[in-house]
């Protein structure tokens, strides 16, 4: 029974992308693009709007839960690429869950006097233990939390917007004040992630009413609704506050950007509407990443420790696995590498869906134009991200690049060895 109408689906999407995202990355675009910040968002949105097509055509034609994972199967196959990407994904929503849990710390540590190791990572870790109990008491509760949520966040994000705009000053974001064009296309990579979740509409396309129609409705809905807000919450940020301020507020610079207007009950306001979505964005993403674990356990290409008997609704023990996992990543890398290998792992993930609907087209019914540009943009938007970011970031490069390497080597042992062996013994029964 279809239950989701355009309303619903469009705010699925819209959930999806303002969840930590524009909270944890703000400060990183304005680092870099400077005057620019508004464009770097725009160039983001770009990226993520062609590929939004991509999703739109092919989540029509193959409705599935699976959705991303779903895709890529059908477009090449059960071999290495489909099977490595399947991990990439699981671990890139690892990558936002930490991303999330550091920003829900920084902004967290501004209710503190005082600044310290201990309670920067005890916030971390309770902002990522908190959901996963939540979700194995009652994975319910993720569902029914979210639509209000979705409401208090963008209606904040509106409430900073209007209050802000007889605060702008024109003059802070003329060109002479604007980063380089590289600096400001690279900002734009970087704070990527921040239009990570649209592709969550796909996962639902079962339950959507009038697929043919409300699902591309709901891609391109949502995707330039999030880019209208973004853009717009940048000219206040850069507008309206001195750029040394928003540097020494980097990891918290939203909350900043609510002062000029609403002086610092709007700070107060800000910080607490970001542990809230943060909170929120972790909660989702760990249910979420449980069940795509289930999901290609399912078919075999994963473990199938990941689908044992599901409680609460949810499977128990890939819960834990993405609570630990989490746990590791949130406290051992500094928030700027967080956003840096979640963009590169989503942009990698997004090319990949790009050339599945270009592989795909005549079945999907698409564009070849279009697809062929969504394909280039994600590919030379990935390479921008690591070009820039190998030169001042290495090791952020080493960390994508090791993710890549390990999906790689799972898939040729586990896949050939194991899962092998697995549909062998079963197709002999």
């Amino acid at each position: 029974m279809r239950s989701i109408g355009l309303l619903g689906a469009v705010s699925i999407g819209i959930g999806g992308m303002v969840g930590g995202g524009i909270f944890a990355v703000l400060g990183e675009a304005v680092s870099l693009a400077h005057g620019a910040t508004a464009v770097a968002f725009g160039i983001a949105g770009l990226v993520a709007i062609f590929t939004a097509y991509s999703y739109a055509k092919l989540s029509v034609v193959y409705q599935s839960e699976g959705g991303t994972v779903t895709f890529i199967d059908k477009a090449f196959g059960d071999n290495i690429l489909s099977g490595s990407v399947n991990l990439m994904l699981w671990l890139s929503y690892l990558v936002t869950i930490s991303l999330y849990a550091t920003a829900f710390a920084s902004y967290g540590e501004t209710f503190f006097s005082e600044k310290s190791f201990w309670i920067h990572h005890g916030l971390i870790t309770l902002s990522i233990v908190l959901p996963a109990i939540i979700n194995l008491v009652s994975a319910s509760f993720v569902g029914k939390s979210e639509t209000v949520i979705v409401v208090i966040k963008v209606s904040l994000l509106i409430l900073v917007i209007v209050a802000g705009a007889p605060y702008v000053d024109p003059q802070r974001m003329v060109p002479q004040n604007w980063g380089t064009p590289f600096s400001i296309v690279v900002a734009g990579m970087i704070i990527f992630v921040a239009y990570e979740g649209f592709e969550l509409i796909a996962n639902a396309a079962e339950d959507i009413k009038e697929p043919q129609k409300n699902l591309p409705r709901a891609f391109y809905a949502s995707v330039l609704i999030v880019i209208a807000l973004y853009v717009l919450i940048s000219v206040i940020t850069v507008g309206s506050v001195d750029e040394n301020a928003l540097m020494k507020a980097k990891d918290y610079a939203l909350a900043i950007a609510a002062e000029p207007a609403l002086g610092h009950t709007g700070f107060i306001l800000v910080a607490s509407a970001a542990l809230l979505s943060t909170f929120s964005a972790i909660n989702a993403t760990i249910y979420g990443n449980a069940r795509l674990g289930y999901i290609v356990a399912k078919d075999g290409k994963l473990p199938r420790s990941l689908m044992d008997e599901e409680k609460s609704g949810v499977p128990f023990k890939g819960v834990l696995y993405t609570t630990l996992l989490s746990l590791v990543l949130a406290n051992t890398i500094d928030l700027t590498e967080i956003a840096i290998i979640g963009s590169a792992g989503f942009l990698l993930i997004f090319f990949i869906v790009n050339i599945s609907a270009y592989r795909l087209r005549k079945m999907i019914h698409a564009n070849r134009i279009i697809l062929f540009f969504a394909s280039l943009f994600a590919f030379l938007a990935l390479v921008t991200l690591l070009y820039h970011t190998y030169s001042s970031n290495p090791n952020a490069v080493m960390i994508f690049m090791a993710f890549i390497l390990i999906s790689l080597f799972f898939e040729l042992v586990y896949g050939r060895y194991i899962r092998g062996q697995f549909f062998f013994r079963r197709y002999k029964k």
